[in-house]
């Protein structure tokens, strides 16, 4: 297993647009139907990566913690199906119904998002504010499998914090750190 950093994605980056399966409800969603009246955080996310699952849980606090506040919350796996079958749209269902996901699950087949957002790797958080612009590309936190440093979703939270707050983005934003996205 690689490690993989995620790429750079300026502040004030337009969200690219995206209408995809949501392997829970069977519906297709865009961005617009799930942004939040304040922010959108935009998680890619799969069901096998150790890094993913090591936050999965914190992943589900941070949602419920924000949603009610203005923010919204989707996760897009990008992985190809034909290299890790495990990652594919019935086995995603599975998934976000046991860990109790509070946002859609959507499947990129074409890994045309993934590209869009220059995704690297599993997990890599985005956050936008109102107008869909980027305040925040990085880290959950520096929890990592195996460093025995607790999972609290810090670097997000403060994120959301300022921008809930109307303050300026995190000026250190430590990329995410995890599995590489599996490209088909």
């Amino acid at each position: 297993m690689a490690l993989i950093e995620s790429n750079p994605f300026p502040t004030g980056t337009l969200a690219p647009d995206f209408n995809l399966l949501d392997t829970v409800s069977g519906k297709n969603l865009s961005l617009t139907s799930i942004k939040g009246e304040k922010g959108t955080v935009i998680m890619f996310i799969c069901n096998h990566c150790p890094f993913v699952i090591h936050v999965n849980e914190e992943l589900v606090r941070l949602a419920n913690d924000y949603s009610n506040k203005g923010v919204g919350f989707v996760a897009i796996s990008s992985n190809s199906v034909k290299t890790h079958p495990q990652d594919g749209p019935e086995f995603m269902t599975e998934h976000a119904k046991k860990m109790g996901y509070p946002f859609p699950y959507l499947y990129d087949e074409t890994q045309e998002i993934a590209v869009a957002y220059d995704a690297a790797c599993t997990p890599d958080f985005y956050i936008f504010n109102a107008e869909l612009k980027s305040v925040y590309h990085g880290q959950l936190d520096p929890s990592r499998p195996g460093n025995e440093i607790p999972v609290s979703g810090e670097d997000m939270r403060k994120s959301l914090d300022n921008l809930l707050a109307g303050t300026s983005p995190l000026e250190n934003q430590k990329p995410s750190i995890g599995c590489s996205i599996k490209w088909g």
